[in-house]
């Protein structure tokens, strides 16, 4: 009972620390990781959960080790932060794969991939022709970023000089069954309004709706519980 009781302790203090660290480090942790950031993330991962099961050792000396750990990582990503070559030292450098439609082979050996790895990312990017691609760009996170050959592009409203409504943000108006009052206050409407707008769609009640948003242009997504409703398209306001 007493033994549950300290993880229960430390689980928290553990989780606590980690959730102070984590945003004292910044976004960068939990983004695509580098290889820098992967070992130092397995790392630091470990001794938080040492800190919170290990009951046959003291729990502060796993507390100074996540310290340091977090310590030097923030004082790593200043310093890659000041210094471009430390920089690439310790997070590598993105490498051209294909140029021109043409495979980089000294490339991908020094990259340590595979030309079956290389044609497994094309095809997660849609891309199943290499003679379509001008750029890809292998990057430090393992991403594989592509530009594709002008003629290869899908066509835009800009190319053939269509000129299309500004679409913005979409406001909620419900969520969850709950009116989210300062944007109905926002597009100067009230719940009268807004009920008459979920009637006219098959709606009794706000209960029965789960979302509902609106855009600059004033069209209605609304949303509700029961999938097999049949519910009209978005329409716009009078």
């Amino acid at each position: 009972m007493i033994e549950s009781f300290v993880v229960v302790v430390r689980a928290i203090i553990a989780f606590f620390t980690l959730l102070i660290f984590t945003r004292i480090l910044g976004k960068q942790q939990i983004s695509q990781l580098s290889f820098f950031d992967y070992i130092t993330g397995i790392t630091i991962g470990s001794i938080a959960a040492t800190l919170t099961t290990d009951l046959t050792s003291r729990a502060w000396p796993h507390w100074v080790g996540l310290f340091l750990w977090t310590l030097l990582v923030f004082i790593f990503q200043w310093i890659t932060l000041k210094g471009r070559n430390i920089a690439k030292y310790i997070d590598g450098e993105p490498a051209i794969v294909i140029l021109k439609g043409k495979i980089m082979e000294d490339t991908l050996k020094k990259t340590r991939y595979r030309a079956a790895d290389l044609l497994k990312l094309l095809r997660s990017k849609d891309v199943f022709e290499i003679s379509e691609v001008e750029y890809a760009v292998l990057e430090t996170s393992g991403e594989l970023s592509i530009l594709k050959k002008a003629e290869s592009l899908p066509l835009t409203p800009k190319d053939i000089g269509l000129l299309t409504s500004y679409k913005g943000i979409s406001r909620e108006l419900i969520y969850d069954g709950k009116v989210m009052e300062q944007n109905l206050n926002y597009i100067g409407k009230d719940e009268k309004w807004l009920l008459n707008q979920i009637r006219s769609n098959g709606f009794g009640s706000f209960d029965e709706v789960f979302l509902v948003l609106i855009d600059e242009s004033n069209k209605l997504f609304i949303d509700g519980y029961r999938d097999s409703r049949n519910e009209k398209e978005p329409k716009t306001l009078e």
